[in-house]
């Protein structure tokens, strides 16, 4: 055990500072913005992601951008399996190497993906995942997120750190100053709510913005109205938010006319904006299309 190497449960080492400089030397690996990479060197805080995941001993985590092993080292001893899908082929050929020679008993429950997040698909994993924990690149973590949710029914709940900008978008709602497209689209979904701020110090290298921890847990489906659909209507909603709906839906619904007409027959106020509208309220207006 290194100096600075940190123990969770029996079989688990963890990464500290000095281990996580070391095997990116050993692999000649330079952080990159474009992959949004800044890897946690804080035995502490994984720790602290690991117990805010909550998890199950039945479930199955996944994993995206595992990086060096910091958080994957935390999380293996409270799953039954750790899905790792890693974009950098570099990366994903030598977790398995790290988790083998930190955690031997359980490296049994690691299997890696080498693929990118945003186009992953059912097939291409081991097994259904049933909880997603991961440190998400902040340029892509709203994008992931949804696909995943899209993708993967069987995700039952998430924790992610993200940006903390990101992460008050996640989880707002109606009213607030930064209620928006990522705030309707994740509602449709599931539940989310912060669940705490992440300093700057725990990364390598430092990032320039702040982070925090985002929660959500997936419910039952809210409607059977086609997602494209309410999608399509929240984007057009949110792309001029200083119009009224009637306004800012013209163009979806064919004219200021025809949102109009559907605004009200949907129950809701056409001189509103999009920013006060729930998912529910946006359900409704969707589903007053389909009937059209």
């Amino acid at each position: 055990m290194t100096e600075d190497s940190t123990s969770t449960e029996p079989g688990s080492r963890l990464l500290g500072p000095a281990d996580v400089r070391r095997l990116a030397a050993d692999l000649d690996i330079r952080p990159t913005k474009k992959l949004g990479q800044n890897f946690v060197h804080d035995p502490n805080t994984v720790r602290r992601i690991v117990t805010a995941a909550d998890l199950r001993p039945d479930d199955v985590v996944l994993e995206v951008g595992p990086g060096l092993g910091s958080l994957t080292l935390a999380l293996l001893p409270s799953c039954r399996a750790l899905v790792a899908v890693e974009i950098d082929g570099v990366l994903a050929e030598r977790l398995p190497v790290t988790v083998a020679e930190r955690a031997p008993d359980l490296a049994d429950r690691l299997s890696v993906v080498h693929e990118d997040a945003m186009r992953v698909t059912p097939d291409q994993l081991p097994v259904p995942p049933t909880a997603l924990v991961a440190n998400l690149p902040y340029n892509v973590a709203v994008p992931v997120v949804l696909h995943l949710l899209a993708a993967l029914p069987s995700l039952r709940t998430g924790l992610v750190m993200v940006q903390s900008e990101v992460a008050d978008r996640m989880a707002a709602g109606p009213g607030s100053k930064v209620y928006g497209v990522p705030s309707v689209k994740l509602a449709w979904y599931a539940d989310a709510r912060r669940a705490g701020p992440v300093p700057r110090s725990v990364f390598w290298p430092v990032p320039n913005v702040d982070s925090a921890l985002v929660a959500f847990e997936r419910h039952a489906p809210l409607s059977t109205v086609d997602q494209k659909r309410l999608f399509s209507l929240v984007d057009a909603a949110f792309a001029q938010r200083r119009k009224m709906l009637r306004g800012a839906l013209s163009g979806w619904a064919g004219s200021a006319v025809e949102a109009e007409r559907l605004l009200v027959a949907a129950g809701v106020d056409p001189s509103l904006r999009g920013e006060q509208l729930a998912v529910g309220d946006f359900i409704r207006i969707a589903e007053a299309a389909s009937a059209r």
